[in-house]
């Protein structure tokens, strides 16, 4: 029975994922920032397991999850968590500045570095959800696309570096898809939310599972998600 290590497992295109995974009898189990929101997640969603780590420090990862039982097989680790804050260069703040590079960035890096002596054993899958922010830069968002620029840079590396340890690694860029983050987003372009404008979160999972379930002779690397209408 595959075991998935998914952040971002609460909400938006992780939750999704997560439950589809569930749905077909797989293991699940989801990074939550606290012991609250991890009994938070599962009460939401029947049958996931719980990691706590705080991705908004991952200077202290190691620490926590040396605290706790991790699985001994994990045959993808898929990074779907994620935070935004839109504003111009002269606007944004330093603090706006560290918290999305931190968690966008910093926090798959240090998660990645410390699984990969089990992903390596199971010849992992590592999934990416990155952005079409990820392959270029509008007004208003140079803070998060710097750190999923760095995210597309990250995956990248990564990939060269495990392929002779049997590691696929892929990243996702979907377009503007009905999620929460979406909704904060028009919030703060003073824009109405419709969720019917764009993308459904289970077209960007159709996607990511295309990318766990391919036969292990052909690795997908970077696959873009566009909306269709």
């Amino acid at each position: 029975m595959p075991v998935h290590v998914i952040t971002g497992a609460g909400s938006g295109i992780g939750a999704a994922l997560t439950r589809v995974l569930l749905d077909r009898g797989d293991d699940v189990v989801a990074l939550a920032r606290n012991a609250g929101r991890a009994k938070q997640i599962a009460s939401e969603i029947p049958g996931v397991s719980t990691l706590v780590g705080d991705l908004e420090n991952p200077g202290r990862l190691a620490w926590a999850l040396s605290k706790q039982h991790l699985p001994e097989r994990i045959d993808s680790l898929v990074h779907a968590a994620g935070v935004v804050d839109l504003g111009t260069v002269g606007d944004l703040s330093a603090a706006s500045w560290l918290q999305q590079l931190t968690v966008n960035l910093m926090a798959p890096a240090e998660l990645t570095r410390l699984l990969l002596p089990v992903l390596r054993v199971s010849g992992a899958r590592i999934v990416f959800v990155n952005s079409g922010a990820g392959l270029r830069a509008n007004p208003e968002w140079s803070a998060y696309a710097a750190s999923k620029h760095g995210l597309k840079a990250l995956a990248d590396s990564l990939r060269a570096e495990e392929r002779a340890n049997g590691v696929q690694v892929t990243s996702v860029y979907p377009g503007r898809t009905a999620t929460p983050m979406q909704q904060k987003v028009h919030h703060q372009e003073g824009i109405e939310y419709v969720a019917e404008h764009f993308i459904d979160p289970m077209s960007v999972v159709t996607s990511i599972l295309t990318a766990l379930d391919l036969p292990r002779d052909a690795e997908i690397t970077d696959l873009s998600v566009r909306p269709g209408k």
